[in-house]
């Protein structure tokens, strides 16, 4: 696992398409003037190639913000660009095998949707678990239940690794997610679909300040 990586209480994941006419580039580069140091980008629809300069493209964003960018489930791809790392689902290939081909040094967290399956995660090399939908969520791949604040504390009582909520999370309700005892909270509409982007990315850092 990446021995220098310490996870962000904001969690950014991009979608272009809630953030209007803007490019992956140029949210990657909103974000950073904001704080963000740790991005995901999620380009589901895109084509093999797209996203591949699209990856290279934001990661050249990234990197002149000295922020760390990572690629939802493509392996291939967070290789082929040398992007920090990848966030897997339960469809991917499985953390261990990205692991070997990504490295130690790679960033790799994986999904789940329940305590239980978050717990079970726990003992595979990630170096984060994301957990969710904690509320109910219109960007989710697959319609499922929310799961609510009470999973968020057993899951982060239950992990050695940082814990990511994720689903339906907005400003007002991050402090909640932050004190039942996750490390990070993702987001996606909150922040894609907000008109100042690096002033709502710097409201949900400032978070970080009221939990010490």
């Amino acid at each position: 696992m990446s021995p220098q990586f310490r996870l962000p209480c904001l969690y950014p994941i991009i979608d272009r398409g809630l953030a209007g006419s803007l490019s992956y580039a140029a949210i990657v580069d909103a974000l950073i003037r904001g704080g963000a140091t740790f991005i995901q980008l999620r380009a589901k629809k895109l084509s093999d190639r797209d996203l591949m300069m699209e990856t290279k493209t934001a990661l050249a964003a990234a990197l002149r913000g000295k922020a760390r960018l990572i690629v939802n489930d493509r392996v291939d791809v967070a290789a082929l660009t040398g992007a920090a790392g990848v966030h897997l689902g339960h469809e991917d290939l499985p953390v261990g095998e990205a692991r070997a081909l990504l490295g130690p040094d790679a960033i790799i967290g994986c999904s789940t949707h329940s305590v239980e399956d978050a717990v079970a995660a726990g003992s595979l090399p990630v170096d984060y678990i994301a957990l969710g939908p904690i509320f109910a969520t219109r960007h989710a791949s697959v319609a499922r239940e929310p799961l609510g604040l009470e999973a968020v504390a057993a899951a982060a009582a239950a992990l050695s690794v940082p814990l990511v909520a994720i689903g339906g999370i907005d400003l007002e309700r991050a402090p909640q997610v932050l004190a039942a005892g996750a490390a990070s909270v993702a987001v996606i509409g909150d922040l894609m679909s907000c008109p100042d982007i690096p002033a709502r990315t710097a409201s949900y850092l400032a978070l970080s300040s009221s939990r010490t």
